[in-house]
Order: structure tokens, then C-alpha cells, then sequence
């Protein structure tokens, strides 16, 4: 179990800090979606806690069944699915093992609620079972939707149950879809067979596409196939719509994957990152340049798991590839999928595994290019999307799925298993799952930690299923997957497994911690910095859920925001940054804290950590995509590597301690550790002490004042040195603190009665603390006196193998900030 500071769920003051990071993740997705479009966005207005004298009612939604018999197509279609209690009971020993009720028992008062969704969830499963033969195989619906090449022939086959007539169009009929008429069956799904001619096929291998259809007013109009694998557009026309492409490339240009998945992390240290932004000139990346260029510093910096973003195809660049419009389609501005194939497949030989970024939260309102072009005005049961205003996200000008829709379901655990087969993804990271989870949308809510509002009448026990669903099914086709959730609110029972009556998430995105940095930063000055509140914030979380922490993402990347090292150094970072020149006491503070806070959200804020390409080593300025407001320029829309790669400046610093973090829990598993205990916070000092695992962690915020012979409590007796130093030269510190110094414990009070011993600790020893510096100390034992010796805080974390590739970006301090090695103040005298 984790310390005492971790709790089982949120207290008030962390759930205020909650509505404050809902407010500002859906200011922040509008804008990202919406900042071009001209709209003006409501405003958001937090609403507070919910009024809880309406008690909880049961969630009851009776409906009619429409299942559907066995097809003339031998596959079985729905248009809606509905409960249907004589076609699967659900048994009273499936009802009565809730075991997050055991976990939590403050969710007892809840128990009616977790079991109509657990009976909703294995009635939706067993019919699946009953109708489609099983999850795993209803979501193997591209085998029988989109095209599919046979022996003699392709088949195409779309559901669009509101169309009159339908017509398959393409560059192979001359866009002219009279001699391939489609034939529609009783289940809304429209099918023809293009026979062969002679040897070649019937549409030629990347070759466009689309589908032609007739609606109820009599008008046709052309859409891109909803399952199609490629979309392309025409570059050389501003705004042209996209065209779907038949995507089936010979054997000979096939990707054959080459090595497997990488073994699962005890902690995934994630980097997050966008294909497109990620090359140092003002232009679109490919995958294949983002495989050789920037999968090398990745591993480099010892990251373990790479988070693509804007994989789905999204005909809005600037929508950072949260409006899908082809949810099949890999996003052909950066390749093919031939050539994202070999991205995942060069991150495997290097052994970093690859999530997704996938986004079921919502799709693109986008009716030319996207899946909301099958919208004619039908019922919802025909649709893939619900009606009115709950089909519709209000600040995300996006469509919403309606989750209790059989093809819907179908498409959309379809799409997670085609992107996990086709493509060898190791996970997902769920987009916009507070959206998912509630009938609000975290529109207008402040979340305060009452479980009421979790668990109300305002939860979409729908898409609560339809996740539920997905988590079972990823974990069964990739039992080793890492799936995550972008959740704000904070939902008990997201990060336990469906088995438990949970939703099954691995992980959920600690979203908390990045709003209260940026609160300090500014808001507050260094006197002002509370170790209580910043420690209180980082560890209240629900111990039996991991999370990743970080300390910024791509949400405080955008134009408009301020990444955290824009923040520290602003317009300094121009004229500042070069070792030729004394620091100033910007930049040198901005560097210190720089490491400081994202070292302390690491090591505090979750069980997992990520960081945001170009944030390591303090990446200057905001993204902003090319649009008409600044003369479609890719300026901004970039990473500059170029700034970590010039040996004389500073950038080198802190990429050289990120990479230094992630060795160190490469070494010591911290991040993986159930131990964690937060000993002090001193508010005078500005001093945090905790442990992680078996490391004992400083950190002085302090502006000014150094702590000679600190005390510092811990667990176990015995002998410390130091792992990490953020203050060594290797950092662009001063190297203040020895490394060779031994600190030997001394016992502290009655073993056992932990009101006797120094801060609750029974061992404590004396250490060195700098103003704005955080220092890691490890037990010694015999395995590690050989390490012990090194003089080099750089050898001693990233192993003297792996020195001289590091001193490349170090300099091993002949540039920079110099200063004489103090003594340790006492060496525990």
C-alpha cells in the first residue's frame, strides 16, 4: 500500500483542483478543435457540487429487443441493440461478486447502480455471443465491411440502412457508379461483388473510392466509405475533399512485420508524440523520418513507450487529430500504412512499445470527408451517431456515437482490434473519456468528489458498457496491452479490471497535476509555493488505481498556453540559453525548477510518467498548426532539435537529467513501487522528503537558503550515497552536494511506535540540501559498492557503459556553471 497521503479517493480539495483541470481540458479542446473556425465558444461556468438531496435512483431505461436472425449475408446485423433478459440472463453469483465494492466500501451505497451496469454489460456480451459467435469475432467486422478481396472478385459492403439507392464509385467505372448498383438487405446493409477481370483485380491497388448514395429527399450525394483503410487529398487543391483509397498492395510491397512486441514495463515511461510536428523543419513529417530521426532519441532518453497521437485519419490538420473522420485509416499527410507499419515495427526492434491515441469519444462533424457524411436525418437506431442535441458535443462542434447501437458497437471494437492486428499497437490512450462517462460531458461541472456525482442518473451507462467492453476485448486478443484513459473527473472504479464491476483501464492520466503547476507558475512566487498543497496534489489519488503523471502534456504545448520552461524563462530562452555566457538568474532558476518539477511529478504524481515531445529538454515557445491566421505557416509547427543538439547551449541540460530520471527507474523501479511515503513537508524550509521503493528523495524549493546536516527520516538502516543530483554538473548545476560522501543512518525512537521516531520515519540521516535542487539517495549494499566509487553522478545513475554516448550531450562539464565540490556539511556527525 501506498503512504498515507494516498488515498482512496479524492478529498475536496483535490476534487475542487478536479473541476478546475475539467474547466480548463474542455477550453483547451475547443480550442484546439475550434480555434480556426472563427465560432465563438460559450463560456464555461463551473456550476459546483450537484445537489445531493435528490439521492441516487436507479438508472432504468426498458426498451423493446431487436435482435436480428441469421442474415442471407451469413452474418448477423442489428440495427440497434436493446436488453434483452430472456436471450441472456445474467446469474446471482455474477450479480453478487462486485469486488470493487469490497475494495471501496464507501461504494456500498452505490451497489444498485454497479449491478444494473454489470447485468447491462454481460447482457450485451452474452448476446454478442449468442448473435456473432462471440466479442472477438463481432470485432472482426472489417473481414466483412468495407472491401475484401475474395478469389474471383472484391466485396464492398456498407450499413447505411436511411439510403434509397446506392452506387460503388471510383477511378476504375469513371466515376460512374450505373453498371455497380448495390443491393440492400433487411438489416440496412448495402453489398455489391466486382468480379475480377481476367487476372487483375477488380479496383485497382491504391486506387480511389467512393461510396454513392441516394437519400430520402431524392438527392445523391458522395461519401467516403465508413471502413475504408487509406484517404488521400489532392495537395495541389487548397480545401479539396478526400478521396477514399483501395488500399491492398502486392506482397511485394507488403510490410512484413519483423519483431514482436516488446515485453510489458513494470511502469510505462511514456513520450508522447505527433508524427506531423516532428521535424525540425517547417513542414510535415513522414512516419518513416520519424522512425529513423526521432525513435533513436526516445530510446536514447531510456523512454520505454511512445504515444502516437493523430494516427486516425483527420482531414482538419489542426485539430491535433481529435476529429477523426476515418476511423480505419492511418493519416496520409505523414505516409501510407505500409509506412507506419515500419515506424511500429523499428520501435519494436529498439524495444519501445507503441499506444495509440484513439479517439471514440467523438468524430468529426466534418459531412464531406467524414463519417458523419451517412447523417440524412434518421432515427438514431440508423444512425451512427445519436439525434439531437445528445448526438452533438456543443464545445467540440463534433458528433457523439450512440453507444447502444449494435453496428455501432460493432465498427467501434471492430476499429480498436483492426489497429492492434493490422498494425501491432500495444495499447490505446482513450481521447475525451470524461465526454464518454457522462450525459453532461464534464460540460458546466465541478466535480467535488461526491460519488454521487459518479454514479447518478447523469452517468451514460452505455458508453460506461461499450468501455467496459473494449477493455475486455483489447486485454483478450493482447493480454499484455496498456490501455489509458483521458479522464478529468476522476470516476472510482475506471483503473479496475471489468471482472471487478470496474470499466478495466489500466491507467488513468493523472489531468490534475499539470493545472496546479501551472497555477503556481502563474500565480504564486517561490515564497508563496505550499510543499503541503503541491505534495497533497500529487499523491491524492485512489491507491487501488495507477495513473500517469505529468507535468505537461500537448493540451499546455498549445497556442495560447505556455509550456512549463515558456513559463520559467520566457523571451530569456531567445538570448539566454548559451553556456558562453553566464546563466542569469532567470534562466538559472528556470532551469533548476525545470527538472524539479517534472523529477517530483514523476516520482510522486503516478505509478507511470509522460512527457510531451520537445518538453524534455524545455522546448521554447507553443505549437500552433498552419491556418490563416498566421499565413499557414509550419513555423511553429515543429520540433527544433537542432536547440538539444548545439553542444554550447543550455537545452543539453535538461534533456540530459530527463534522460538521468528515466535511467534511474530503469535501475531502482521506483515508479512501480506500492511503497511511498511523503515524511515532511516543511512549509518554512520549503522542503519535501519522501520515499519511493527504497530511495530516499529531497526536494528544496527553497529560492535561496541551503540546508547544511538536513535531517532526513527513512526506513531502513544502513548506508545512503547519492543516485541522482539535479544540482551536478551534468545538469548545468554547481555541484554542491559530494557524490562520494556516506551517509550513515542513526535509529530514531521505539522501533514500532512510529510517534517516537523523526517524522514517522525509524531511521534518519543528515544531507546537503541547495536552494532549488532535489537529490535521490539509495541504500548501498555489496551488489552496488562497485557503482558507489564513481565520482560521476552521470556514471552512477546511466552505468559506465553507457557514459561516453551520454558525455555527447553533456560536455562532462567543461562548458557551463562550475563550483567546488562542498563538502558535505556533516557526514553525519
Amino acid at each position: 500500500m501506498l503512504g498515507s497521503l494516498v488515498l482512496h479517493h479524492p478529498t475536496p480539495a483535490a476534487a475542487a483542483l478536479g473541476s478546475l483541470t475539467s474547466n480548463r481540458y474542455l477550453r483547451l479542446r475547443a480550442l484546439k478543435i475550434n480555434r480556426h473556425s472563427g465560432k465563438e465558444q460559450a463560456p464555461l461556468v463551473t456550476s459546483g457540487s450537484q445537489n445531493s438531496s435528490l439521492g441516487y435512483r436507479r438508472l432504468v431505461s426498458p426498451s423493446t429487443s431487436s435482435i436480428c436472425a441469421k442474415g442471407e449475408d451469413s452474418f448477423k446485423i442489428s440495427a440497434v441493440f436493446t436488453e434483452d433478459s430472456s436471450a441472456v440472463a445474467t446469474t446471482d453469483e455474477e450479480m453478487e461478486s462486485i469486488g470493487i465494492l469490497s475494495i471501496d466500501q464507501a461504494l456500498e451505497p452505490y451497489k444498485e447502480h454497479f449491478e444494473y451496469r454489470i447485468k447491462k454489460y454481460v447482457d450485451q456480451k452474452g448476446l454478442i455471443e449468442t448473435y456473432e459467435g462471440g466479442l472477438e469475432e463481432f470485432a472482426q467486422g472489417y473481414v466483412k465491411f468495407g472491401f475484401n478481396r475474395e478469389e474471383d472478385g472484391i466485396v464492398y459492403r456498407e450499413w447505411a440502412p436511411a439510403a434509397q439507392e446506392a452506387q460503388l464509385i471510383g477511378d476504375f467505372n469513371g466515376w460512374d457508379g450505373c453498371k455497380h448498383m448495390m443491393e440492400k438487405n433487411q438489416y440496412g446493409v448495402w453489398s455489391i461483388k466486382i468480379p475480377n477481370s481476367g487476372e487483375n483485380s477488380a479496383i485497382p491497388h491504391n486506387s480511389r473510392v467512393k461510396f454513392r448514395f441516394k437519400h430520402g429527399n431524392g438527392v445523391w450525394v458522395d461519401r467516403i466509405p465508413a471502413w475504408i483503410k487509406y484517404a488521400t487529398v489532392d495537395p495541389a487543391r487548397f480545401a479539396a475533399p478526400y478521396d477514399g483509397v483501395y488500399w491492398d498492395p502486392p506482397p511485394s510491397e507488403r510490410f512484413q512485420f519483423k519483431h514482436p512486441h516488446p515485453p510489458k514495463p513494470k511502469a510505462p515511461r511514456i513520450y508522447e508524440a505527433h508524427v506531423g510536428m516532428s521535424s525540425s523543419e517547417p513542414q510535415i513529417s513522414s512516419y518513416r523520418e520519424f522512425a529513423d530521426d526521432v525513435l533513436p532519441r526516445i530510446r536514447a532518453n531510456n523512454y520505454n513507450t511512445v504515444q502516437l497521437m493523430a494516427v486516425m485519419e483527420h482531414s482538419y490538420y489542426a485539430s491535433f487529430g481529435y476529429h477523426v473522420t476515418n476511423f480505419f485509416a492511418v493519416s496520409s499527410r505523414s505516409g501510407t500504412p505500409e509506412d507506419l507499419k515500419y515506424l511500429i515495427d523499428k520501435a519494436h526492434s529498439l524495444g519501445l512499445r507503441v499506444l495509440m491515441d484513439v479517439v471514440h469519444s467523438h468524430a468529426s462533424n466534418n459531412v464531406t470527408d467524414g463519417l458523419n457524411g451517412f447523417e440524412v436525418g434518421q432515427c438514431s437506431q440508423e444512425s451512427y451517431f445519436h439525434t439531437g442535441d445528445r448526438g452533438y458535443h456543443k464545445l467540440w462542434d463534433s458528433r457523439l456515437f450512440n453507444y447502444s447501437n449494435w453496428e455501432v458497437l460493432r465498427f467501434l471494437l471492430s476499429n480498436l482490434r483492426w489497429w492492434l492486428e493490422e498494425f501491432k499497437f500495444d495499447g490505446f490512450r482513450f481521447d475525451g473519456v470524461t465526454s464518454m462517462l457522462y450525459h453532461h460531458h464534464g460540460i458546466n461541472m465541478a466535480f467535488t468528489g461526491d460519488y454521487h456525482e459518479y454514479f447518478s442518473e447523469a452517468t451514460d451507462v452505455d458508453a460506461v458498457v461499450y468501455l467496459m467492453l473494449a477493455n475486455y476485448l483489447i486485454h483478450k486478443i493482447l493480454p499484455d496491452a496498456t490501455v489509458i484513459a483521458e479522464d478529468v473527473s476522476g470516476m472510482p472504479g475506471l483503473g479496475r479490471p471489468v471482472s471487478e464491476g470496474g470499466i478495466g483501464f489500466d491507467y488513468r492520466l493523472a489531468m490534475a497535476i499539470p493545472d496546479k503547476w501551472i497555477d503556481y507558475l502563474k500565480n504564486k512566487n517561490d515564497e508563496e509555493w505550499s510543499m503541503k498543497e503541491i505534495s497533497c496534489s500529487l499523491t491524492n489519488r485512489r491507491y487501488t488505481e495507477k495513473c500517469i503523471s505529468y507535468a505537461e502534456s500537448h493540451d499546455q504545448a498549445i497556442v495560447g498556453d505556455k509550456t512549463i520552461a515558456f513559463f520559467l524563462m520566457d523571451r530569456e530562452m531567445y538570448s539566454g540559453m548559451s553556456c558562453l555566457t553566464d546563466a542569469s538568474p532567470t534562466i538559472e532558476r528556470g532551469i533548476a525548477l525545470h527538472k524539479m518539477i517534472h523529477f517530483l511529478t514523476m516520482a510522486l504524481g503516478g505509478e507511470g510518467y509522460l512527457n510531451f515531445m520537445g518538453n524534455e529538454f524545455g522546448h521554447p515557445e507553443w505549437v500552433d498548426f498552419p491556418r490563416e491566421g498566421n499565413g499557414w505557416s509550419y513555423e511553429k509547427c515543429r520540433r527544433q532539435w537542432n536547440l538539444v543538439d548545439t553542444d554550447h547551449l543550455r537545452y543539453k541540460f535538461m534533456n540530459a537529467f530527463d534522460r538521468a530520471m528515466n535511467v534511474l527507474d530503469e535501475n531502482f523501479s521506483f515508479l512501480s513501487s506500492t511503497k511511498q511515503i511523503v515524511s515532511s513537508t516543511n512549509e518554512e524550509d520549503k522542503v519535501i522528503v519522501f520515499e519511493r521503493g527504497d530511495l530516499v528523495f529531497v526536494f528544496n524549493f527553497h529560492p535561496e537558503n541551503t540546508y547544511d546536516g538536513y535531517k532526513v527520516g527513512c526506513d531502513l538502516p544502513g548506508k545512503y550515497r547519492v543516485a541522482l543530483d539535479s544540482d551536478a554538473w551534468e545538469f548545468g548545476g554547481q555541484r554542491r552536494v559530494g557524490h562520494d560522501v556516506d551517509h550513515f543512518t542513526f535509529p530514531e525512537g521505539i522501533p514500532g511506535v512510529p510517534e517516537t521516531n523523526f517524522n514517522n520515519r525509524p531511521n534518519s540521516f543528515k544531507v546537503l540540501s541547495p536552494p532549488h535542487t532535489c537529490v535521490v539517495y539509495y541504500r548501498v549494499d555489496e551488489s552496488r559498492e562497485a557503482d558507489v566509487d564513481e565520482t560521476s553522478i552521470a556514471e552512477v545513475v546511466v552505468g559506465k557503459e553507457n557514459f561516453e554516448e551520454l558525455g555527447s550531450v553533456i560536455d562532462d562539464g567543461n562548458v557551463g556553471p562550475k563550483a567546488e565540490k562542498s563538502g558535505e556539511g556533516s557526514s553525519d556527525d
